[in-house]
Formats: structure tokens, C-alpha cells, sequence
């Protein structure tokens, strides 16, 4: 280990047998946390080859259980974000790519900090289990195409062991470290195919463009070199995706989607990632991949399959036409403008901070969570406000933490006098 530690400290390629020796060491408890803190530091100065990020993805994929779904051949797709702020695209994409013939077999996280979780957003909808045993989910993909459950905590072990690590020793933006950890679970997931929505901007991981497109280019080339097809999608999150941060009023605004009437910018960054499933799972050129996807928003295909899925995995469906049955919270309350202007700007990490404190997230792994607290945006970047008018809707059961949450927006959203520039929803995309 400390040969290891030596070379990489050095800025040398380490061999396949080396990393797979530091991997597997660690996960058994072999090699100490303190030499694992001390090879994290040198990658994070020294960086990693694609084929040495590449072999450490490999390792920790084989660290634990793995999705075998060869039965559905090369049509098989997954889709992962980095993590934003009102964030429902799987409740959306997924429906869709597999209305269009895509087998969606997905394993999603809970939310943690200001990033919300789809199994929360699921868990919202009454009834609905994200635990299923592995027949019944394969069971549920073989005959509708699409299932989606909690992660198994037996998937990609001895990643959770490192990431851990590198939370506490300040290695955890390293681009070969951040696009290890993502592809080891999406690879032990077992798709062929992965469409990565890389976030980038003030409620992201990824603040620059630039930094963004370099992480999406280290998983896309992880991908290649484990012979599966990804493309990643580099999206903007400056500013919360639709109008709605909060577990079931997220679910709500994913319905307006799919039923034809949804907010124009979570429309199409979900028509962008369900247009690049469907072009790496059937094969098909992008742009009438674009057009299905459209075409089955508008024909209500999407909605039918999404429909389908929430009864099959036990959920009560007719919140899709009486949304009122997701529940509401008990306390009410505004956020005004106190000026007159355009929202010139908005710090969607603060946003969802706001909404985490209101209860609609939690502050370490275990934490309950209220599925009706949340807010909801009544005006975003660019558009036009009054003095005393609602910039957002505030919703919770804690109403003494309703002053916390209005000064987090106040930090949050920026009014001037001038419209500003508008900005892109897609920056971009690695293929």
C-alpha cells in the first residue's frame, strides 16, 4: 500500500492489479483509513488516467451485488443526475422512454441536504413500495418495461466505504473520484445504455460549465471502456427545475407534464434526456427520437405507462386526477417582493435549503421527512414582479421555521430593474 501510495503521490499510472489490490484491501478492512486518506489526497492532486478511473469503477462495481438484466438485450436504459433542486425528471423520462420501448429498470437514492431524492418524491404517492424482491422487479420490467426501487445497500460496497472517507478528508471533488462513484452504481445496475443529466450552476455540484463537461467526459469515457453506451447531458440548475421543490408537490408538476401542461423548461430538458434514452437504447437518429418523445407527451402514451407503474408498484393512481389525495400541509405562507423589477437571478442551492428546512429534506441519511412541505415558485429568472407580490408559495407543518426559510430567499432570489439575458436550459452534450 504505501508502494501504491508512493507512486500515485508521484503522478505515475498505477497498474490494474494495483488498484484492484487498494480496493479490495480497503473493503475487506485490510488497508487502513489512513493510508486509503492519503491515496485520495495524491488522486486528487495527481488526477487518473480513463483507464486507471476506469479499473477503479470495475473494482467497486465488483465489490458487491450486480443487476443482471441481459434477458432484456440491448434495449435496457438508465438515467442518472447529479443532483439539483426540483429535480423529478425520472418521474417523467421514465414513463416515457419505456411508452417509446425502452426496458427502464432503475435504482434511485433518497435525497440528502438541499438535492431531493426520486424514492422520496415516490414515497409520496400513497401506497407505493420502492422495495421490491428481485422477481417481482424483474417481473414488473419483463411485462411493462419499467420499475424503479430504492437502492440496495449491497450495490457497490466499497464505494460507500471510500465516499465516506472522502466526505471527511476533503477529496470529495475530484472528477476521477466523482465519476468512479457515480458509474460503479450504474453499471452494477446493469443497463446498457445511461444518460447522465449533469447539473451545472449555483444549486449543482458542478458550478462552471467547464468543470461539468469535464466530469461528464470522464464518465462517458468510463462507460466506453466498459462497453456500454452513455451520453451525458450537461443542464442548467442555477435555477430550480419547474416550479414546484418538495417531494409531493414535485409529483404533482411531474403529472402536469406528462398530461401535456407542464412548465416549459422541465418539458424539455425531460423531452433532451428521454430523446438521448431512446436514441441509445433503439437505435434511432436523435432527432426522431426527439420527435416520439414529443408525440407521446402529446398523445398521452407517457401518462397511460406512468399510470401503469404506480399501480403496479402498489400506489393509489387517482392522485393523477385529484391531486389533493398527495396530502397537504398544514401551514401556509408567502414570500413577497419588495420591490418592483425582475427576478434577475436566483441560488437554487439556497432555494433548496429553504424547502429542506420547511421539512421537505433532511440534514443526514435517516432523517424523516414531511412529503407535503415544500415550495412552490411563483416567479423565476427573467420574469416581471411587483412590490408585495408572491415570489413563493411556502408550505410545512413547522411554522416556526418559516422565518429560517424566508431568509434563505431572501438571499436566494435577486430583483433589479432590467430583464436580464436569458439563459440556456442545455449547455451541451458528451457522447
Amino acid at each position: 500500500m504505501y508502494d501504491i501510495i508512493q507512486k500515485k503521490r508521484d503522478g505515475l499510472e498505477l497498474t490494474d492489479e494495483e488498484i484492484r489490490f487498494l480496493v479490495e484491501g480497503y473493503t475487506r478492512g485490510d488497508v487502513p483509513d489512513y493510508q486509503m486518506s492519503a491515496f485520495l489526497m495524491a488522486v486528487y492532486f495527481k488526477g487518473m488516467t480513463p483507464r486507471e478511473t476506469t479499473t477503479l469503477t470495475l473494482a467497486m462495481m465488483e465489490s458487491g451485488d450486480r443487476v443482471d438484466l441481459s434477458e432484456f438485450g440491448d434495449l435496457t436504459v438508465d438515467k442518472h443526475s447529479t443532483g439539483g433542486v426540483g429535480d423529478k425528471t425520472t418521474l417523467i423520462v421514465a414513463p416515457l422512454a419505456a411508452a417509446l420501448g425502452g426496458v427502464v429498470a432503475k435504482m434511485s437514492g433518497r435525497g440528502l441536504g438541499h438535492t431531493g431524492g426520486t424514492v422520496d418524491k415516490l414515497e409520496s404517492i400513497p401506497g407505493f413500495r420502492t422495495t421490491l424482491e428481485r422477481d417481482e422487479f424483474l417481473r414488473q420490467v419483463r411485462e411493462i418495461g419499467l420499475a424503479v426501487v430504492g437502492q440496495s445497500g449491497s450495490l457497490a460496497p466499497a464505494d460507500k466505504k471510500i465516499y465516506a472517507l472522502r466526505d471527511v478528508t476533503a477529496t470529495v471533488d475530484s472528477v476521477p473520484l466523482i465519476a468512479s462513484s457515480v458509474m460503479s452504481k450504474k453499471l452494477a445496475s446493469g443497463a446498457k445504455n445511461i444518460v447522465l443529466d449533469v447539473k451545472v450552476g449555483s444549486g449543482a455540484f458542478m458550478k462552471a460549465v467547464s468543470q461539468a463537461r469535464e466530469l461528464a467526459r470522464a464518465m462517458v469515457d468510463i462507460g466506453r471502456l466498459s462497453g456500454r453506451r452513455v451520453a451525458a447531458v450537461l443542464t442548467n440548475m442555477d435555477v430550480p427545475l419547474g416550479y414546484a421543490v418538495g417531494n409531493a408537490l414535485e409529483v404533482r408538476e411531474a403529472v402536469e407534464v406528462l398530461a401535456g401542461h407542464g412548465p416549459e423548461d422541465l418539458t424539455a430538458v425531460c423531452l433532451e434526456l428521454a430523446a438521448r434514452m431512446l436514441a441509445l437504447a433503439k437505435g434511432r437518429p436523435y432527432a426522431e427520437s426527439l420527435a416520439r418523445a414529443e408525440a407521446a407527451l402529446r398523445e398521452g402514451l407517457a401518462l397511460r405507462k406512468f399510470e401503469e407503474w404506480i399501480r403496479r408498484q402498489g400506489g393509489d393512481p387517482s392522485f393523477i386526477g385529484e391531486p389533493e389525495r398527495l396530502g397537504a400541509a398544514p401551514v401556509t405562507a408567502e414570500f413577497t417582493a419588495p420591490v418592483d423589477g425582475y427576478v434577475s437571478s436566483m441560488d437554487a442551492e439556497l432555494i433548496g435549503k429553504a424547502a429542506a428546512v420547511l421539512g421537505a429534506g433532511r440534514e443526514k441519511a435517516g432523517d424523516p421527512i414531511d412529503y407535503t412541505a415544500g415550495i412552490l415558485l411563483r416567479r423565476k429568472t427573467g420574469q416581471p414582479c411587483e412590490k408585495g407580490g408572491t415570489l413563493a408559495a411556502l408550505f410545512t407543518s413547522k411554522k416556526e421555521k418559516l422565518d429560517e426559510a424566508r431568509a434563505y430567499l431572501e438571499k436566494a432570489i435577486r430583483i433589479s430593474p432590467e430583464k436580464p439575458e436569458p439563459q440556456p436550459l442545455v449547455y451541451g452534450v458528451v457522447e
